[in-house]
């Protein structure tokens, strides 16, 4: 639905643009020269392009975060469109110029075109790297996230005193940890949910001594992962 969205929007401000561009173009009293037809035809081009241009930085953006990675791949297709513009009535109002050359307009607009072709790409290559590495860290988070909040329920899951200090230091530990897992924690990850799990069967079943043995036990685990991450930054 976005997409057909910014489709619409995009093809829509090409055609007030194209009106008012043509209306410009043919009311001005331009000599229809060589450099005239250059201008108008490399004009027009800028239009269609920076509306494709458009399309492509705002394609499937459903969130303010891809709108705004959006931003730079837009900001080419804007600058493109006004230095064609430029150059393209630049071309037209010199036209009257007897011998005026119509290459050196060509060549000029070949070179914007070509440029912000390689941008466009460029930016938006540069986004999608981006877009997968928030990804990539939104799962890399994800099991040291669920791990902090079972040990925050824990906590809450026995009225034994000395047992609920040990859970809420369990606890405390989790939640200052690095969140970012890694191939070198995966192990460590693995062993830390298990001990939980069974932790908290231990709370179920008011064991409360197992409970405290397998609190000691989930720590010293956290403690191995936490010394992982801090040799892999290292």
């Amino acid at each position: 639905m976005n997409n057909k969205k910014n489709l619409i929007r995009a093809l829509a401000a090409a055609c007030v643009l194209l009106v008012v561009y043509h209306v410009l173009a043919f009311l001005i009293p331009f000599q229809h020269g060589g450099p005239f037809w250059a201008g108008y035809v490399f004009g027009l081009i800028a239009i269609l392009g920076a509306g494709g241009i458009l399309c492509l930085a705002f394609r499937g953006a459903g969130s303010a975060r891809s709108k705004f990675y959006g931003l730079p791949i837009a900001r080419v297709g804007v600058l493109y469109l006004a230095a064609q513009m430029i150059v393209s009535f630049a071309a037209m109002a010199l036209g009257f110029l007897t011998g005026c050359p119509a290459w050196p307009f060509v060549l000029v607009s070949i070179l914007l075109f070509a440029a912000a072709a390689v941008g466009a790409i460029a930016t938006d290559a540069t986004r999608d790297e981006i877009e997968r590495q928030d990804v990539q860290l939104k799962k890399d988070v994800g099991k040291m996230r669920a791990l902090q909040s079972l040990g925050r329920t824990l906590a809450t899951q026995t009225e034994d005193p000395a047992l609920k200090a040990e859970l809420q230091k369990l606890s405390d530990e989790l939640r200052f940890s690095d969140p970012v897992s890694s191939e070198a924690t995966a192990d460590a990850e693995a062993e830390l949910s298990s001990l939980l799990d069974e932790l908290q069967r231990a709370l179920l079943d008011n064991d409360a001594a197992g409970a405290a043995g397998l609190c000691k036990k989930a720590r010293a685990v956290l403690a191995e992962r936490n010394r992982i991450c801090k040799l892999n930054k290292g």
